[in-house]
């Protein structure tokens, strides 16, 4: 990588794009909004069951101009989702600037294990044991959603509700693979704890992106 395209990088300026595309969100509170994806290459937190894997090096995928991801958002919806990888591993400062400046709204999705950037509408945090997220980034989150894979991660994900303001939105989901078994026990969980939600890969189930 040559010094100029590494200097727009660090800048923000150029982001490694994995894949961007118009469709339905299909998670936790904003479930059925349609919303341009922004989907950023790289990602070290290593969760064993993710099914977009292929994001982690961030190498396999293009340095893509910010502005250019701009230009092709805004022919498509006012409200944009950016997640990964883990996409707080790069500067969203210039990103998220420039697509307020085209009245379109900022949703994230993030683990929160990077420093906090970008000036966002929207901020859900998914924590990982693989990796946790810095203190700094609980405070920020309207959104709090926590993949429920064994019995295990509801201990979890109420340590990690302790943590976020009492305003976040708490969601409990099931992982894909063992949603059967998982989704009868998040609906137990939620009628015995009813401050939380339950949030289910609803795109999966119409099979779009």
């Amino acid at each position: 990588m040559n010094k100029g395209i590494k200097d727009l990088i660090d800048q923000g300026k150029m982001l490694p794009l994995m894949e961007e595309f118009y469709t339905i969100q299909g998670e936790g509170y904003h479930t059925g909004k349609a919303a341009y994806f922004i989907r950023v290459g790289g990602c070290d937190v290593g969760c064993h069951w993710c099914d977009v894997k292929e994001s982690w090096n961030a190498d396999l995928h293009p340095p893509t101009l910010a502005d250019t991801i701009v230009e092709h958002a805004k022919k498509y919806s006012d409200t944009v989702v950016i997640t990964g990888g883990e996409p707080l591993m790069w500067s969203m400062d210039y990103l998220t600037n420039k697509l307020h400046q085209q009245g379109i709204k900022t949703h994230i999705e993030t683990s929160g294990a990077y420093s906090f950037s970008g000036n966002w509408d929207w901020f859900c945090l998914s924590p990982k044991k693989t990796k946790l997220p810095l203190k700094e980034v609980y405070k920020k989150a309207n959104e709090l959603k926590i993949i429920i894979f064994n019995k295990s991660d509801f201990t979890f994900a109420e340590e990690q509700a302790s943590k976020v303001t009492s305003n976040c939105e708490l969601f409990l989901q099931p992982e894909w693979s063992k949603k059967e078994k998982m989704t009868e026990l998040i609906v137990d969980y939620v009628m015995k704890n009813p401050k939380w939600k339950i949030s289910l890969q609803t795109h999966k189930y119409l099979n779009i992106p």
